[in-house]
């Protein structure tokens, strides 16, 4: 029988050290719930609604890894399991992800993304559809009211995302639908809404629940050629999450269909009092901070940090949907 070289032994008992001290931490990471978001306040909150909700199930907190990217870039860390689940739309799964693959109902999209080991469910309740916006203003000198009427006006500067422009449901489908002639000028989602608010564009991408279009005083355009999708706010996750987080999987399902898309902070609002969560909290300034952070920006002086208002919100809109 041939012995092993000191040396190697050595290396060998390090490797097996390793491979134990390893294990606690794998079996340790396999038991945390990871969440993601995209770079918008929408996506912001409802990863911490999605750990907020799922973490008395869980044996460990939730990881939430804010703002990661554009849609390629959370999805990519979903598949490569940096993270578990994060919150998407059906238009983008449809459209942007399975792109070429008919995958118009649920079902489909879940026989699409089955061979990837994702799956998509829990469907949240409301629709974040894409849309053009005008200022108010421009809108009632030019008489716009749907694209068709944009169309019209060729001196019109258009500065939009640069992942609208890109994507497979953005600007040059939408370009050809309707006819437009400009060249957009391309912008982080954010920053638009700056540079309309300071006249230096006249046109944007919006989501449509976004905040800021009330506050702004902008006007949504209507997709009078039926262009966009539906963007049905649901849950993309990882086929594993289920088995190996059950509690939680389940705290999760009873998100189904309880955010409503007219207006929820009012109902927030209105039921703050009774939301006896020690981690949310009761004040007067997180009340604040629920409307500043969800319709117009974090940057109340209630706000300790844009963090704890997301978390802020995520607290009360989970407290809010246990209640719904």
């Amino acid at each position: 029988m041939h012995h092993l070289p000191g040396r190697l032994w050595r290396i060998a008992l390090l490797l097996c050290v390793a491979w134990f001290g390893m294990a606690p931490a794998a079996q340790a990471a396999d038991e945390t719930l990871r969440v993601g978001s995209k770079r918008f306040t929408e996506s912001y909150i409802l990863a911490e609604l999605l750990a907020q909700t799922a973490a008395p199930h869980t044996a460990s907190p939730p990881v939430v890894r804010q703002g990661l990217g554009n849609t390629a870039i959370v999805y990519e860390a979903l598949r490569s399991g940096a993270i578990d689940l994060y919150a998407e739309y059906t238009g983008t799964i449809a459209l942007e992800i399975l792109k070429g693959t008919p995958a118009d109902t649920r079902e489909a999209m879940n026989a699409a993304l089955a061979p990837l080991g994702l799956g998509v469910a829990i469907p949240l309740g409301f629709n974040d559809g894409y849309a053009l916006a005008v200022r108010a203003a421009d809108a009632d000198r030019l008489g716009l009211r749907t694209l068709s009427d944009l169309a019209k006006h060729p001196e019109l500067k258009l500065g939009l995302s640069n992942e609208f422009i890109g994507r497979a449901d953005g600007w040059k489908g939408l370009a050809g639908r309707y006819g437009f002639t400009q060249t957009p000028t391309g912008l982080d989602h954010g920053l638009a809404y700056d540079a309309v608010a300071a006249k230096q564009i006249d046109v944007i991408d919006i989501y449509t629940t976004d905040a800021k279009i009330d506050h702004l005083g902008l006007r949504v355009l209507e997709d009078d050629r039926k262009y966009f999708p539906r963007y049905d706010a649901v849950v993309l996750y990882r086929l594993d999450l289920p088995t190996r987080l059950p509690k939680a999987w389940a705290a999760l399902k009873t998100l189904e269909g309880r955010i409503d898309e007219h207006n929820p902070p009012k109902r927030v609002a209105a039921s703050w009092p009774s939301c006896s969560d020690p981690t949310c909290g009761s004040s007067r300034a997180s009340t604040c901070c629920w409307w500043r952070c969800r319709w117009a920006s974090p940057s109340s002086s209630a706000c300790r940090s844009r963090s704890w208002c997301f978390r802020t919100c995520g607290c009360a809109l989970s407290c809010w949907a246990s209640r719904a």
